[in-house]
C-alpha cells in the first residue's frame, strides 16, 4: 500500500513541476500567428456569422438576432 502512495506522489511532483513560468523574452515566440488556435480569427467569425444567419438559430455561435442577419 505504501509503494502505490508513494508512486502516487512522484506522480503529482512529475505532473506539478511540468508547469513552469514563460519568461518575457519567451514570449514572443508563443505570439506567433503560427502558435494560434485559429489561423484565420476573421474569416472563421464571419463564417459563424453567415451559418448562424443560415440556419435560423441564435445562441449558438453567440449572436445575437433571428436568421435574416440582423443583431
Amino acid at each position: 500500500m505504501k509503494a502505490i502512495q508513494h508512486g502516487l506522489l512522484l506522480a503529482l511532483c512529475v505532473c506539478v513541476s511540468a508547469c513552469s513560468p514563460v519568461a518575457p523574452w519567451q514570449r514572443g515566440k508563443l505570439a506567433k500567428p503560427q502558435m494560434a488556435l485559429d489561423a484565420y480569427p476573421l474569416q472563421s467569425t464571419f463564417k459563424g456569422h453567415i451559418y448562424g444567419s443560415r440556419e435560423a438559430a441564435a445562441g449558438g455561435g453567440a449572436a445575437g438576432g433571428g436568421g435574416c442577419g440582423c443583431y
